[in-house]
């Protein structure tokens, strides 16, 4: 059941363009830790966040924008806290997607920082070819580089670091961790290398006291098996989801309906990966294809969990 997520996974990481001029480098000195929060957080500040975040959305090129009425960027990140000046964490940040909107978002008194699956991690996928494998050996300053791009006149500083290898510096530094859909590779790797651990670890120590992790994930059914909801399929189920972040130290502070969709509910025999826009099993049948477009991208929860110890 690998093959497809893989193969489609790749390609969405391939998608980044390197010519770009240097970034910061992942580990570099920083300011000390403040307590989690906004500098202002009254009602003025706020309606200031949402124009701002509605601003860089609507400046996104058509293509982008067609994603929103799926993605729900604003709705999810308003609903995750997520302000201008924050520093955030963004979980395999692949080719962007998100990346896009929160460096310009959060702004040049704000801070951006993509961490990446483990190294050893990748050749565990088992349809990754050795230079991509190879490529992966410099993710922690070629993204950086990439990211520059995105920055405009005032966006975001970026930095990177790969799951399972923290800098120190940058424990208690991040306001908010964003897992929107990164977790099920992590999950069905975990037997093989602790992953999901070692990720959610990572997300403890880097965020200040009383920090957001805000996660973004293919659902699946409660009534679904269990070996079925393991990651290999893309869904997790979301009683799996709050129990591994409570043992992590963090609780549940709320949830959204915002990225659900009750159209898609696949069958044991199906992974998210047949939904736009990947259309893994449409591709070359237009009736298919249609049936997808008609379910739409896939029914996701939507956490907001906050650092409890």
């Amino acid at each position: 059941m690998r093959t497809v997520p893989v193969l489609l996974f790749a390609a969405a990481l391939a998608a980044c363009d390197p010519q770009t001029p240097p970034g910061p480098q992942a580990g570099a000195e920083v300011a000390p830790a403040e307590p989690a929060g906004t500098p202002d957080a009254s009602p003025a500040a706020a309606g200031d966040a949402s124009a701002r975040l509605a601003r860089v959305l609507a400046e996104k090129p058509e293509e982008f924008r067609a994603r929103y009425a799926h993605r729900h960027p604003q709705e999810t990140l308003e609903f995750l806290g997520i302000e201008p000046g924050m520093t955030v964490v963004e979980v395999l940040p692949g080719g962007g997607w998100y990346s896009q909107v929160l460096i310009p978002y959060l702004g040049r008194e704000g801070r951006l920082i993509g961490a990446n699956y483990a190294q050893d991690m990748w050749p565990r996928f088992g349809m990754f070819d050795q230079a991509f494998i190879d490529s992966m050996q410099t993710w922690t300053t070629d993204w950086p580089r990439e990211a520059q791009q995105w920055q405009g006149e005032d966006g975001a500083t970026v930095d990177a670091f790969e799951l399972g290898s923290m800098p120190a510096s940058l424990e208690g530094q991040a306001d908010a961790v964003l897992f929107i859909r990164a977790l099920h590779n992590l999950a069905r790797f975990e037997g093989e290398g602790g992953y999901l651990t070692a990720a959610l670890g990572d997300a403890h120590r880097v965020l200040k006291p009383g920090g957001i992790l805000g996660v973004v994930q293919h659902e699946a059914r409660p009534d679904m098996p269990d070996e079925w909801a393991n990651g290999d399929n893309g869904y997790l189920k979301k009683s799996f989801v709050i129990e591994q972040a409570t043992a992590a130290g963090f609780e549940l502070v709320d949830e959204s309906d915002v990225n659900q969709n009750p159209k898609d509910r696949p069958t044991a025999e199906e992974v998210v990966w047949r939904l736009p826009p990947s259309y893994a099993t449409s591709r070359d049948d237009p009736e298919l294809r249609a049936q997808m477009d008609a379910i739409g991208e896939s029914n996701r929860m939507t956490l907001k969990f906050r650092k409890s110890r």
